[in-house]
């Protein structure tokens, strides 16, 4: 890591209580989490959101983390990557789904219901402005218009989290390096 992250001890209740509940969720402690506890605001305000992308949704939590897959793994991002890919296997997405998820387009894991969502992640990850109707055309038949904002708000959180990790440098954990490494 570029920068020295909270210690977990020291953190005050409210970050710590954060701090707990996405331990619960994930499983693990977040390097990444504690690196946002040196700007407490921001660090509650991010829980909030992402709490509000994942819980009020009626989407698939495997889905969601695939297209978050997809969007890190466009961005580049190796924490955000690795942790997807940790989210995804823990959400019930086969090890072969997984590892086919960046030749969506072909592989036959995958629906075309899915791979409208994926395409979606993929572009607006790279390039937001290279999102054409063209792939909202494919999302329509597929998708409902709140399941498209709830897909945005997964590959936009993702954008962020993407930028903040790489930036920082952020080191992954043992647990997510042993379950998603080959």
């Amino acid at each position: 890591m570029r920068l020295k992250p909270a210690d977990r001890n020291d953190l005050p209740a409210d970050l710590a209580a954060i701090m707990a509940g996405a331990e619960s969720m994930m499983g693990f402690t977040a390097n990444d989490g504690l690196l946002m506890a040196r700007k407490p605001a921001m660090m509650k305000a991010l829980s909030a959101l992402t709490m509000s992308i994942y819980k009020d949704t009626s989407l698939d939590q495997g889905l969601l983390r695939l297209v978050a897959y997809v969007t890190s793994t466009a961005a580049g991002c190796r924490y955000c990557k690795g942790h997807t890919a940790f989210g995804a296997l823990n959400h019930g997405v086969s090890c072969e789904k997984l590892e086919d998820a960046w030749s969506y387009e072909t592989s036959p894991h995958y629906t075309d219901r899915e791979r409208a969502a994926l395409r979606l992640a993929h572009y607006a990850a790279m390039a937001p402005h290279e999102v054409s109707d063209d792939i909202f055309d494919a999302l329509r038949p597929h998708w409902s218009e709140q399941q498209i904002i709830d897909i945005v708000a997964v590959i936009s959180l993702f954008g962020f989290l993407n930028r903040w990790n790489s930036v920082l440098g952020t080191d992954l954990e043992d647990v997510v390096k042993e379950a998603t490494t080959p």
